[in-house]
């Protein structure tokens, strides 16, 4: 049970990470999107469902979106409308600077009766003025925290500019949060500073360490790979070498992923943090879909060849 493993400090989890279908798509499309959705992830051996809120943060640089944003359904509303028969805990993000204390009190009552988990997120730019800081939305959740965990998100990328992310996650773990889910990894130097940072000052404060999982994103195309970059993903020279003068540049980037995947389980092992991973499967072609399904699958047995899953 995934409340279960993340209070107990398990290793080994998976997760899955989706989008919801654009506002626009017509109900009937929206229907048929999770029945596909439902039949590609009900064999699989994951421990929870992560349902993404997309924000348009295009304010955040003045660089041009290598996509154009185009807002999405609600992501509670389509896990509890659409998801129901997937029976795993749905992990649902909202940018709570978004909400009054009121109304993110409503939408914790709500999850906690469907037996869904927040993950509250950042604004989507520097200058917005959130309406409820951080700070007051853990508060809120903490009056539901008997029956329910919290996780945030963690970045690498943050900690190699600003040098503090440790003290943001212990911040966090104060408020209640106990467990970070990582942006995609595709520096894995990047992550060890940043895990190095926690396990550091966690041991300097006799503190335990939360749970890290890390997302894991195949990237099919090298206009994905200029839009990863444009989300502020760390993509080291090296690797954009290799993924651009790769033939396969969708199988190249699943092989890099294990690989980055295989340097974190061996990292997270020698130093006692508890972990897992999150497979993020947020594009719509099929090969892609496919990718990220293989990776939940190599990942699931390297984590039993470690003792950390059931065969």
């Amino acid at each position: 049970m995934f409340l279960t493993k993340i209070k107990s400090k398990e290793s080994g989890l998976l997760l899955y990470g989706i989008t919801p279908p654009k506002s626009q798509t017509a109900p009937e499309k929206v229907s048929e999107i999770a029945e596909k959705t439902l039949a590609r992830l009900q064999g699989l051996d994951i421990d929870a469902l992560i349902v993404y809120d997309v924000q348009d943060e295009s304010s955040r640089t003045s660089e041009e979106r290598p996509f154009p944003f185009i807002t999405a359904l609600d992501p509670f509303d389509f896990a509890r409308q659409h998801l129901a028969p997937l029976e795993i805990p749905k992990i649902i993000y909202r940018p709570a600077g978004k909400f009054t204390q009121d109304e993110l009190r409503q939408w914790v009552s709500d999850l906690t009766q469907q037996g869904f988990y927040p993950v509250f997120v950042g604004v989507p730019s520097p200058d917005f003025m959130p309406v409820t800081s951080l700070p007051n939305a853990y508060a809120v959740w903490r009056e539901f925290e008997q029956n329910s965990i919290i996780g945030a998100v963690t970045i690498p990328e943050r900690h190699a500019v600003l040098n503090d992310e440790d003290q943001r996650i212990l911040d966090k773990v104060a408020s209640g949060v106990s467990y970070f889910v990582s942006q995609c990894v595709f520096n894995v130097a990047y992550a060890k500073q940043m895990l190095t940072a926690v396990v550091n000052t966690c041991q300097a404060q006799q503190l335990p360490l939360p749970t890290f999982v890390f997302t894991i994103t195949a990237c099919g195309s090298k206009k994905t790979l200029h839009f990863m970059e444009w989300l502020g993903i760390h993509v080291p020279d090296s690797v954009k070498e290799t993924l651009l003068e790769s033939e396969n540049i969708l199988e190249t980037s699943v092989n890099l992923c294990l690989q980055i995947a295989d340097e974190l389980i061996e990292f997270c092992d020698e130093h006692a943090i508890p972990f897992g991973f999150n497979i993020e499967s947020v594009a719509i072609r099929k090969d892609e879909i496919e990718a990220s399904i293989y990776m939940v699958n190599q990942l699931r047995e390297r984590l039993v060849a470690k003792g950390l899953r059931n065969n």
